[in-house]
């Protein structure tokens, strides 16, 4: 992939998510948009769910996790906004937080999947969203965006796709663009799930978040390391 000039702040992309745990995947993928968008990822992670326990590592832990990988990593920042506010945790609610920051002139996108976007009619107050923001939506070969879009969404994005980065710095929000991504292995399911297993994890994931999860015993690994855990 051809890499554009890095310019700072010339367009404000956050990656949202748990990163429950963060892996490689997570890593490629904002490794990729730096490089083929010129410009800085912003890991922001989600605040615990509201009523219920976190279901693997809690919000203070994940953060931790991603300051670990991200320290030294040029052109990646951790931004924290979400886990400091009251209450559920709306995109809407935090794009609408950017804006009073950033001001309605400043290019912002986010940064998703393309099973997020597909998922775009069941956020809140969804189609607000194109007024706040663009979407930058990192696909793999073979998914769902190559087919029809359902009816709604289609709809909601007709005209909006757009051809390159630049697009997106001459416009404040309402562009989408697509991020064609090799296939990267690996889940924060699958990672859960293996740890959980007691099978081989350390793979998929930096080695600063493997020994961190280690030494909290995160995810239900227990004890010291064994051989079916390495």
């Amino acid at each position: 992939m051809s890499t554009s000039p890095f310019i700072p702040d010339s367009l404000l992309v956050f990656y949202g998510g748990t990163f429950d745990p963060v892996h490689n995947g997570h890593l490629a993928i904002a490794r990729d948009a730096r490089d083929a968008l010129g410009c800085a990822i912003r890991f922001m992670p989600a605040a615990d769910p509201p009523h219920r326990a976190p279901p693997g590592a809690d919000a203070a832990q994940r953060a931790e996790m991603l300051a670990l990988v991200l320290d030294g990593e040029p052109g990646l920042q951790l931004d924290l906004r979400e886990l400091h506010r009251d209450g559920p945790s709306y995109s809407v609610d935090t794009l609408r937080d950017l804006r009073a920051e950033y001001g309605d002139a400043a290019p912002i996108a986010l940064l998703v999947g393309a099973d997020s976007l597909l998922g775009l009619p069941t956020w809140r107050e969804w189609t607000v969203l194109f007024d706040l923001a663009h979407f930058i939506v990192a696909e793999r070969p073979g998914n769902a965006l190559d087919g029809p879009l359902p009816p709604a969404l289609a709809e909601a994005t007709d005209g909006r796709w757009a051809d390159g980065p630049q697009a997106l710095r001459e416009a404040p929000a309402g562009r989408l663009l697509r991020l064609h991504q090799p296939l990267h292995p690996g889940s924060a399911t699958e990672v859960r799930r293996r740890i959980a297993a007691g099978e081989p994890w350390r793979d998929l994931v930096p080695a600063v978040v493997a020994a961190h999860v280690a030494r909290h015993g995160l995810y239900g690994l227990h004890g010291p390391a064994t051989p079916a855990s390495l």
